[in-house]
């Protein structure tokens, strides 16, 4: 008897539905993988066509960023800019991943705002309990735009690491655009040490 073809999926869409939000509207799907921490909700706008390379944001979720409006990091703000730029494109998708704290987990980074609130910068924060500065994979991110029809993509990104780590998995990034909004007083120290020790491309810092 032959072995059923699901086992070797490494990723599928679970569900979709229709999204209308204030930037436009969406097409939004629930997206599982292999592993506890292989899902993703992605956020599309028009159709996917092959060899076209879709304007795309992989945006890795921010509990106290996208939804109590910290002004710690710009996150919320990342967030807004790229739905608007994706629902005035041809085509587009958002990935939002569960990378909470560049892949700490929730209860981890709110560990390090504690840190931070006694002088360290985010990198120093997470070093302090023991993780990378950044501890986040976008290989399962390849496999979803692979599953999508985007092996060709514009990517909303100021990280070169994450355009590298894509490109290793088969993804070629045509174009990347920078994801740079407003800059508040507040989050100008986080935007310098994402620019100064993580390689971020970052303008006017």
């Amino acid at each position: 008897m032959k072995k059923l073809r699901k086992q070797t999926v490494r990723v599928r869409i679970v569900a979709g539905a229709r999204l209308p939000t204030r930037f436009g509207k969406f097409t939004l799907f629930g997206i599982q993988g292999r592993g506890r921490s292989a899902e993703a909700v992605v956020l599309q706008h028009g159709h996917i066509r092959n060899g076209e390379a879709p304007l795309v944001r992989i945006h890795s979720q921010c509990l106290t960023g996208d939804t109590l409006a910290s002004k710690r990091c710009d996150c919320r703000a990342q967030l807004e800019l790229s739905l608007r730029k994706i629902a005035k494109a041809p085509a587009g998708l958002l990935l939002y991943l569960p990378q909470e704290g560049r892949g700490i987990g929730l209860m981890n980074k709110i560990k390090a705002y504690e840190l931070q609130d006694h002088g360290m910068d985010t990198v120093e924060a997470n070093r302090r309990l023991g993780f990378a500065a950044d501890s986040r994979d976008y290989r399962f991110s390849a496999d979803v735009l692979k599953l999508l029809g985007a092996r060709r993509v514009r990517l909303l990104s100021n990280n070169p690491d994450k355009v590298r780590q894509l490109e290793r998995a088969g993804i070629r990034v045509v174009e990347r655009i920078p994801c740079q909004p407003r800059v508040s007083r507040t989050s100008r120290a986080y935007l310098r040490t994402k620019k100064t020790k993580l390689g971020h491309l970052l303008a006017g810092l």
